[in-house]
């Protein structure tokens, strides 16, 4: 009896012992982080679709290419058919991504001058607000702090820039009208850009009357995605698209400050750009902002 007893203690002892090494091994559901009203999350996207998408609405804030990898990559831009005219400005202008810091002659990169309206878009918008008024939608674009008014109270949009004295001066957001081609597709029209701004990162040029084309699609509630093309004809043989993006829904709808600051640039051009030197032989730059195919 104490033999059969003795083992039968032991025998329970292992199993409580192996049961308690299954129960270490097994991975225990951590808190889910408690996050702040205050802060921005690149990686706290919305989960699912949220419902139908409101109608004529764009409002809220997004996450957008290259914030997270739960943002879809969408398609890059095309490469433009330069007219002569192009071709000799590209010749002159040197990119970060070819030429390195020290090398480039990219106002943005150089002095913080605003990378301007389409470029910041392709390349930089990876969170933004939007507001809808009476008269008009207000776009909040997280990097540089910049806004771009769109008017939809049907007004024409200016074609005289900088030629008389009575004339509209160039921006670099541009002028920009829109309207609501349905319930869920919103089209913007804009033109009369700032000619100093490039359109892409390599330095491909447009003038002051190209005309750029948005549509935007507010696919569900938590998604929408907008299709950009670009048509000018001084300095392009034909339009082309400057890609596709998507855009998700910001759980908390906080997006935080990401400026140029003109001091810090120098600061790093003083310190490491210029030291380091330029690099001539790089690989073409990637046209389009968002992630490549398979980078996280």
């Amino acid at each position: 009896m104490p033999r059969a007893f003795i083992t039968a203690t032991l025998l329970l002892l292992t199993v409580l012992i192996f049961s308690s090494v299954a129960v270490a091994q097994t991975p225990q559901s951590q808190p889910k982080q408690t996050l702040s009203p205050w802060k921005y999350y690149p990686k706290d996207v919305a989960v699912g679709d949220g419902g139908p998408a409101p109608k004529r609405d764009l409002s809220g804030t997004w996450a957008g290419p290259g914030s997270s990898p739960a943002i879809p990559a969408g398609t890059p831009a095309e490469k433009p058919s330069l007219t002569p005219l192009a071709q000799q400005i590209m010749s002159q202008r040197k990119s970060v991504g070819r030429y390195g810091p020290a090398g480039a002659n990219d106002p943005t990169a150089t002095y913080c001058d605003p990378l301007g309206f389409p470029r910041n878009y392709v390349y930089q918008n990876r969170a933004m607000s939007v507001a809808k008024m009476s008269d008009r939608v207000v776009f909040m674009l997280q990097f540089g702090g910049f806004w771009r008014e769109v008017w939809t109270d049907g007004r024409p949009l200016p074609a005289d820039f900088g030629n008389t004295r009575d004339s509209f001066d160039p921006s670099f957001m541009g002028y920009s009208v829109g309207h609501w081609e349905d319930d869920y597709n919103f089209v913007i029209d804009t033109t009369g850009l700032d000619e100093r701004t490039w359109v892409m990162n390599d330095g491909t040029p447009h003038s002051v009357n190209a005309h750029v084309q948005e549509r935007w699609t507010r696919i569900d509630h938590n998604t929408m995605k907008v299709s950009m093309t670009i048509d000018d004809p001084k300095m392009y043989t034909k339009p082309f698209s400057l890609g596709t993006y998507f855009f998700r829904w910001v759980p908390n709808q906080k997006i935080n400050e990401w400026l140029c600051v003109p001091s810090e640039t120098l600061k790093y051009l003083t310190e490491q750009g210029n030291p380091a030197g330029p690099f001539p032989d790089e690989p073409t730059e990637r046209r389009g902002g968002g992630r490549r195919r398979g980078q996280q």
